[in-house]
């Protein structure tokens, strides 16, 4: 059963994945002919949800009902999903439940628990996650993640447990340390991962930042598997990040083998625009090596009658013809209208290229949400903080 499970969910994660990734970043969407109907009350910090989800392809569409209850330093958060059988109807298939409790001033711990089901429809528990995070004199911040999922019997067994460590090293730099540990075959935990990420700010607009990812070799030595490096310079109005990516090649020396340039303005109007280019090494290309191989681009705008739209356009070579250069393979356009009563309705249209070399029409998407006090929108990726203002 276990095994039947977790095939589903890997692809309907997958298939979540790609889909939310097709879809402007800063909005949360119902699928394909949905609608999403949401209450709240404010003063209780408490909310529920329904969501309705056509998934692409030929998979099975999705349901999604969750609630938010926040009291007394206490905040607790049920997501259940019911997928659609071949009979056309829907059952259960994943319940989360996560608690998140304030112990006191400086500590915050939280407990996620999610449930499949088994093959006679029972509900079963799949995996256990526990979060502990303290926050030290100083702005230090530890925290410690781990992981457990049941064995054969019912009982769990850790998995996986994160160490992380902030510290602010000085007023402009601040280091996050970071040890993954793994079950080893003497039963206890060992390390498998560690990373290092140092932030510094070098001036009132720019901030520098490496983080360094080691794996142990066959001998147990850590030896250096990923650079990424790269500097943020934000003015407020615009912002460029420019992040490149170093792995070791057959002599062990470290190369760029991937770089990225995203930019962000705002122009008058509110209009917001953001592109990320990828480059990725290319013995081929001249100079550094490096060829474009992908473009973002994301465009939002505001209508003096409070609609919002936004469209995303994704830009990449064509795996046959490399040389021809980038062309638009996929396209998201949402468009956000205010209602009465505090009422907001969205409609998206997920266009992909088909096999003619046009633009097809994949899904039209709308949501319902009630009692929506605003639209956010944010169509930038998030942003790293600077030393000094805190753990991104």
């Amino acid at each position: 059963m276990k095994s039947d499970f977790q095939s589903h969910f890997f692809w309907l994660f997958i298939s979540l994945l790609l889909f939310s990734l097709m879809a402007p970043s800063g909005f949360a969407f119902g699928q394909a002919q949905s609608g999403t109907d949401t209450s709240s009350d404010d003063s209780k910090q408490s909310w529920t949800a329904t969501t309705q989800q056509q998934l692409p392809g030929n998979l099975n569409p999705t349901r999604t009902s969750e609630t938010h209850t926040q009291a007394g330093g206490r905040t607790v958060d049920n997501q259940s999903i019911q997928a659609m059988g071949t009979d056309g109807h829907y059952s259960p298939y994943l319940d989360v439940q996560k608690e998140t409790v304030k112990v006191d001033a400086n500590t915050v711990r939280t407990i996620e628990r999610s449930f499949g089901r088994d093959s006679d429809g029972r509900k079963t528990l799949v995996q256990v996650t526990e979060e502990e995070r303290r926050s030290l004199p100083g702005g230090e911040v530890k925290v410690t993640r781990s992981t457990s999922d049941p064995d054969a019997n019912g009982s769990l067994q850790l998995v996986q447990r994160e160490v992380q460590d902030v510290r602010q090293l000085s007023p402009t730099v601040q280091e996050t340390k970071s040890t993954l540990l793994t079950p080893s075959s003497n039963g206890g935990l060992t390390a498998s991962m560690q990373t290092t990420e140092r932030e510094t700010r070098t001036s009132e607009h720019n901030v520098e930042f490496r983080k360094s990812t080691l794996l142990p070799d066959s001998n147990g030595n850590w030896q250096v598997n990923e650079v990424r490096e790269g500097t943020i310079k934000d003015d407020g109005k615009n912002r460029t990040k420019e992040e490149s990516v170093l792995r070791p090649g057959t002599d062990g020396n470290l190369s760029v083998v991937v770089r990225t340039v995203s930019k962000e303005s705002e122009k008058a109007g509110g209009e917001k625009r953001a592109t990320v280019e990828t480059y990725a090494s290319d013995p081929g290309s001249p100079a550094d090596g490096l060829r474009l191989e992908q473009r973002v681009i994301t465009v939002h705008r505001k209508g003096d009658n409070g609609v919002q739209s936004t469209d995303k356009e994704i830009e990449q070579r064509n795996p046959g013809q490399p040389s021809d250069g980038l062309r638009v393979t996929e396209q998201a356009i949402d468009i956000v209208r205010p209602g009465a009563g505090g009422t907001v309705r969205e409609t998206q249209t997920i266009r992909s290229l088909d096999s003619t070399g046009d633009l097809g029409v994949v899904s039209v998407d709308t949501r319902k949400q009630e009692n929506a006090s605003a639209v956010k929108v944010d169509i930038a990726p998030a942003k790293t903080q600077p030393a000094g203002q805190g753990h991104p």
